[in-house]
């Protein structure tokens, strides 16, 4: 699978956007968050997302190393994708919950785990 564009929101529709990313890289991770929320991440360069609706509907959490920007949907409380910087060069990146792209099934990708307990 390369990469393609995906429509994605959270649960009340509040936040909205569109996305080009490559659904053969995705992870599970099992920090004290994503691992509650069961988040299936696949990852794109900033210049590849675009928030199409509720920017004024979002708030922040950061935790741990605060290098995330975890943004969450007001209304309806979903986490729908988190603002920061790739680890490997440091350009500025999103990570998706795929659990919020339309017409994807995360549980039939192929993730790799990832554990970012140990971060």
């Amino acid at each position: 699978m390369a990469t393609q564009h995906y429509l994605g929101s959270c649960q009340c529709g509040a936040v909205s956007y569109e996305a080009d990313t490559d659904l053969d890289q995705t992870i599970t991770c099992n920090c004290s968050r994503c691992e509650r929320l069961g988040i299936v991440l696949a990852f794109a360069p900033r210049g590849s997302f675009m928030l199409k609706s509720g920017e004024d509907n979002l708030t922040e959490y950061r935790f741990n190393t605060k290098k995330l920007q975890h943004l969450f949907c007001k209304t309806c409380g979903i986490e729908s994708f988190a603002y920061g910087d790739s680890p490997a060069d440091g350009s500025p990146m999103v990570a998706i919950n795929v659990n919020c792209l339309e017409g994807v099934n995360p549980r039939a990708l192929s993730s790799h785990a990832y554990d970012g307990a140990a971060v």
